[in-house]
Parts: C-alpha cells; sequence; structure tokens
C-alpha cells in the first residue's frame, strides 16, 4: 500500500506552540514500522530551516520537505494561511509523480494541508490531532494558548475526513461530541520503543533519597506547582523536573523562576530539581534513576511519558486524565489520583515511596503491561488495518 503522511511542522526545530516532540517521532516511527511492513510510506513536512533538502530516505521510507511559508520556525498561527498552498503542492506531486492511496493527517494544520490535496481526488484521508483544542481548552481555562481559529478549523477537519485516529479513551468522547459518529473514530495508542525504554541499562545519578521524576514542558498546564505543593506531605525525598529550555536557559525562563519561587514560598526548595531539557536518547536513564515518576498534566492526550516510565520498570502515580488513565491500571501499575487533588498526590506519593515491596511489584506489572499492549509493532498493526479498511471503502466496486 502507498501511504502519505503529512505533519506540517518540520522535526528538527519547531516554534514553542507546535506540536510536542512526541508527535514528530511518533510520526517518523509509524513510518519506519509501515515501510517495514512492506509498505511504500513517504512522510512530507514544511521546509523551515534553510540548507536542509528537499527530500530524504530514512529508515526505509522518503521524507520530503515542501518549500511552502516561512523558511524558519513559525508559530502555528501564522501557519494557517499556508496549508491550502501546501495542500496544492501536495497534489501536485501526487498528480505528475507518486499517488498515495490513503493520506494520514498529523496535528490539525498537518491535517488542513492533507485535506487540501485530497479535495479533488477519491484518496481517503485518515486524522490524527495528537491533542484537541476544545479539550485542552476545558482543562487548562486561561492557560490555554493555542490560536483563536484552532478549534473551529478542528470542528471542520473532523468532518472532511474518513476516519479520526484518537490516542485515548477521553479523545474517543471527545470526537463525538464534536459530531463525529463512533463507528468514524478509531482508539490506536501510540507505542513505546521498547529497545530504548527497558528496565535494564545505566541510570542518571542520584543521592541517597527517594526520587519522584516529572518529566514535560515548563508550563502551567503540566501541572508540576501541584507537585511541589504536595512536596509537603511526601517527607525526605527529591522532585526533580526534566524539560523546558536547556539547564543554561532556565534563569531566564519565566516558569522556572515562577516553580522556583512556589518552592520557596511552600518550604521544599532544598527537595525541588530542575534540570531542563534531556534529550529524548537520554531520558530512559532518568526514568530508571527514579523511584516513581509522577505524570500531573491536566491533559494528555497520548500519555506518553507514563509508558516510557512504564516500560523502564518504574510505577506512576499520575492524573486520570487522557492517556495516563488509559495506561496506568490503578494499584497494578501505578496510581490514578483525581485531578488536581494536591492532599491526595502527596499521600499517595509518601505511602508508595515507602512501600519497596509494593513499587517492585508495580514496576513489574508496568513493564508487561507495556509490551502486551503498548508497542510499535502493535501501533502499526492497528493503522494498517485501518488504512485497508478506508481504502476498500472507497474502491469502486467492479462490474460483473
Amino acid at each position: 500500500m502507498r501511504v502519505g503522511l503529512v505533519c506540517a511542522h518540520a522535526g528538527r526545530s519547531r516554534p514553542a506552540d507546535g506540536p510536542a516532540v512526541g508527535t514528530r517521532q511518533h510520526v517518523a516511527r509509524v513510518a519506519a514500522e509501515l515501510a517495514e511492513r512492506g509498505h511504500e510510506v513517504r512522510v512530507y513536512e514544511r521546509l523551515d530551516e534553510p540548507g536542509l533538502p528537499a527530500r530524504a530516505e530514512l529508515d526505509g521510507y522518503r521524507l520530503e520537505r515542501a518549500p511552502i511559508g516561512p523558511a524558519a520556525p513559525t508559530a502555528t498561527a501564522e501557519l494557517v494561511p499556508y496549508m491550502a498552498e501546501f495542500g496544492r503542492w501536495l497534489a501536485d506531486r501526487w498528480a505528475d509523480d507518486w499517488m498515495p492511496e490513503v493520506v494520514h493527517g498529523h496535528y490539525w494544520v498537518g491535517g488542513l494541508a492533507a485535506a487540501h490535496a485530497v479535495r479533488e481526488t477519491d484518496i481517503p484521508i485518515v486524522q490524527t490531532f495528537h491533542s484537541l483544542g476544545v479539550e485542552q481548552l476545558r482543562h487548562l481555562g486561561p492557560g490555554y494558548g493555542g490560536p483563536g481559529e484552532r478549534i473551529p478549523l478542528e470542528r471542520a477537519l473532523s468532518r472532511a475526513v474518513d476516519v479520526a485516529v484518537a490516542q485515548c479513551n477521553d479523545e474517543v468522547d471527545e470526537l463525538t461530541r464534536m459530531g463525529l459518529q463512533r463507528t468514524s473514530v478509531a482508539m490506536v495508542p501510540t507505542g513505546v520503543d521498547t529497545d530504548q525504554f527497558h528496565p535494564d541499562g545505566e541510570a542518571a545519578p542520584r543521592d541517597q533519597r527517594h526520587r519522584i521524576l516529572a518529566v514535560g514542558g515548563l508550563a502551567p498546564g503540566h501541572g508540576h506547582e501541584d507537585l511541589i505543593r504536595a512536596m509537603r506531605l511526601v517527607g525526605d525525598a527529591e522532585l526533580v523536573i526534566a524539560g523546558g529550555p536547556p539547564a543554561a536557559g532556565l534563569a531566564g525562563h519565566a516558569e522556572a523562576r515562577r516553580l522556583r519561587e512556589l518552592a520557596e514560598l511552600a518550604g521544599v526548595a532544598d527537595q525541588v530539581s530542575l534540570v531542563g531539557e534531556v534529550p529524548h536518547d537520554q531520558l530512559a536513564t532518568w526514568y530508571r534513576s527514579a523511584d516513581v515518576v509522577a505524570c500531573t498534566p491536566h491533559y494528555a492526550a497520548a500519555g506518553r511519558v507514563s509508558l516510557e516510565a512504564m516500560a523502564c520498570g518504574v510505577p506512576v502515580v499520575g492524573y486520570a486524565v487522557g492517556g495516563i488513565a488509559d495506561a496506568v491500571v490503578d494499584e497494578v501499575t501505578g496510581r490514578l489520583v483525581t485531578p488536581g487533588d494536591v492532599r491526595t498526590l502527596g499521600v499517595t506519593l509518601r505511602r508508595l515511596l515507602a512501600d519497596n515491596a509494593g513499587r517492585f511489584a508495580y514496576g513489574h506489572a508496568a513493564v508487561d503491561r507495556v509490551r502486551c499492549s503498548y508497542t510499535w509493532e502493535r501501533t502499526a498493526g492497528a493503522l494498517e488495518r485501518l488504512y485497508e479498511r478506508v481504502v476498500g471503502r472507497r474502491k469502486p466496486v467492479e462490474a460483473a
């Protein structure tokens, strides 16, 4: 099967309001897995860095960069006017060269370009939003910083696609509330690289205290402030927050300063460390160094951090939202807490840190769960079956 994957944001450098780093890795891994299954796969993204080649061969698939819009990382809202042009560029490529049998849009701006490209064809379109503006707005409230046109454009896009792919049960519900029929929504969770994320291997240095690790960008919606407040109830343990700008840039980062000030006010400044950005290929060593990984975002479509931690054999204490609620089996692979319940969060962390046998059991069960239900092979297989279904629907029935 010929598969075209469209992601408007480039992978090497992206604006702060673009899709999360996991989104671009998701697209690349899906492409590689599909290629390994024998499909012809091409990934399309916008060229936003001068000097990059127009095309590249990567892990069995082809990456093509469209010379559309500013040749620099650009805010998502500023990309919207270029998506029709991106779609025309795709349509021209497919008319003159290689035409996909199915197109899969990623993130809402990538989906807009894909929808423009197939508008006058019979090519079916599948869409993964990776996050939904309306759901982010509900959970983050004033902390939601997405462009105003995002929500209405996502609603329009949802009506233009053959199937929308949800990554968690909460997203399935949200898409149906947006007007999609349940038969037009497929649940396909993200995968985990179990060759990279596993219990055996090096661990980042640490002291004798118990370590709680939180991984995620430095923004109010990630819930780091809840963890800092909860540390008053945890006792003698350290909270390490990995994410945001590189360590050298933390001093000038507004949210990093706010979190440090909050730790001072809460009386836990000596227990909280911000280490800045950690390259994705080094994250496994940080997971293995932790006794518990805390996942407290107010919105999490895929739950990538919880899955990577579980793959490393580390129990997760997380808010029962989105992909975290699907991934973590309460009292089996970790503990789930009602979002915003700081007291229960602190008490749960304290009890789990004091329960060595419980953490050991949770960690073993977590590894089993990821390897059984969240491998990339399983994700690619589900997408392959979905593509076959939508292509089969569109193909005309031959006359007898």
